[in-house]
């Protein structure tokens, strides 16, 4: 294609090609051509309105709507030909519509700017990945579930500190994670709710001047509203922002998983068995079985919080309405994306794929003095003492104090943690009088 050519999409206002390094930094089509389903989606809504509203004739809509239905095929079929010098999806496709139907391609364009359909646009493509990711979210919360009715009552050892705190169940572990979760899922289902509002009408930045129905347009596209403020229309990315927000809290939730199964699948635990699917071997060690699909979610995490930091730094200097920085929302959006989605399917078939070991669990569930506390609430309940009193008689029995000798005022009484002293040993006695 020649410069000339290019240049042609913008009329007489440049005499001269693009630099070939200007090309280069201005053109997106290398990432938004992930976009084209909801911009001939958007144009075609767009057509329909004006055609409704008698801006254009039903002749030219209908060649419109045809051709994109022909150019959206191409696409989807990978016989297109995407070319940089036109920069974008939507001058792309414009290109292409040009030569199915001739001039009422230029049609298309009337009384809409690339800045309120590059809005839509993104804004219908994150409300998709918002549906994706409830979809995905819902799946793991039932492979969870599945898991916590299988082991109910199966006892195990609760942590804190990744010390043994207190016995609790792998029903119950599991469903911390579904409690995650469902949180996980309302914050998209929010953000889903807040951007469901139609850009398209604002234009450039102004609105336009001719008698357009944005409620049509919202309508179609199965928005709830059109936008109320056209500066705010183009310049928001503040849909893009939540989406990643809620992505990296639902990725943290899932890293956080991803490590407890890097520890369970351990020899030194052996808590649970992931299937091979969803492990790898060692090219030198043939007794290893690695938790690599776990550590590559717990890696993988980094993007996506990585993205949201990028796109948080993109926006906080710019002022309204649109400035070329927004081009580079995509990337960011797209990568968070596709590595959350990746992220949630990965453990999903782990969770399904993989096999707690009751009697593992059991056995750790009795060790390292985990009904301590038990012992200290009896104390309390039955023979009425203070719970810091109770606390201290526990932590002596057993050579549970964390020194290694009584921690009580009289200390220098106490011989060693094994062997409580005489003030200790006379209320123990008297508990187990009574």
């Amino acid at each position: 294609m020649t410069d000339k050519t290019a240049n042609a999409m913008w009329g007489g206002r440049f005499a001269a090609g693009p630099d070939a390094i200007m090309e280069a930094i201005n053109a997106s089509i290398g990432f938004d051509k992930r976009l084209a389903q909801q911009d001939i989606e958007g144009s075609r809504a767009h057509a329909a309105m004006l055609a409704a509203t008698g801006i254009l004739n039903d002749s030219d809509v209908d060649a419109i709507r045809k051709g994109l239905l022909t150019v959206l095929s191409e696409i989807d079929g990978g016989s297109f030909q995407f070319s940089t010098a036109l920069e974008d999806i939507h001058m792309n496709v414009e290109a292409r519509l040009k030569e199915l139907i001739g001039d009422a391609a230029g049609r298309l364009h009337t009384a809409r700017s690339r800045n309120d359909q590059v809005a839509t646009d993104f804004r219908l493509w994150v409300r998709g990945q918002c549906d994706a990711a409830i979809a995905g979210i819902e799946a793991l919360m039932r492979a969870l579930v599945d898991q916590a009715e299988q082991g109910a009552d199966w006892v195990m050892p609760g942590f804190t500190h990744l010390q043994t705190a207190q016995p609790v169940t792998w029903g119950h572990h599991m469903m911390a994670y579904v409690e995650m979760l469902a949180r996980d899922r309302s914050r998209f289902a929010d953000a889903r709710a807040r951007m469901n509002e139609s850009p398209l009408g604002a234009a450039a930045l102004a609105g336009t001047s001719f008698p357009i129905d944005r409620h049509m347009t919202a309508t179609a596209l199965g928005f709830d509203r059109p936008m109320a403020n056209s500066l705010d229309a183009v310049s928001d990315r503040d849909f893009a922002l939540e989406f990643l927000a809620a992505a990296s809290i639902s990725a943290m939730h899932l890293s956080r998983f991803a490590e407890e199964l890097v520890i369970w699948s351990s020899a030194q635990f052996r808590f649970v068995r992931l299937s091979d699917r969803f492990s790898t071997g060692s090219s030198i060690m043939p007794q290893k079985k690695n938790p690599d699909a776990a550590e590559l979610i717990r890696a993988k995490i980094g993007r996506i919080f990585g993205a949201n930091v990028a796109l948080m730094m993109v926006m906080k200097g710019l002022p309204l309405a649109y400035s070329k920085d927004m081009q580079e929302d995509k990337e960011q959006v797209f990568d968070a994306a596709d590595n959350l989605m990746l992220a949630l399917a990965a453990m999903d078939g782990m969770v399904r794929d993989m096999s707690a070991n009751r009697e593992a669990l059991e056995r750790a569930a009795g060790s390292g003095f985990s009904t301590a506390t038990d012992l200290a609430d009896w104390l309390v309940r039955v023979l009425g003492l203070p719970f810091r009193d109770a606390h201290h008689v526990t932590g002596t029995l057993g050579g549970l104090g964390r020194t290694g000798r009584c921690r009580s005022a009289r200390s220098d009484a106490c011989a060693d943690a094994g062997r409580p002293s005489r003030h200790h040993r006379r209320d123990f006695r008297c508990s187990r009088r009574a």
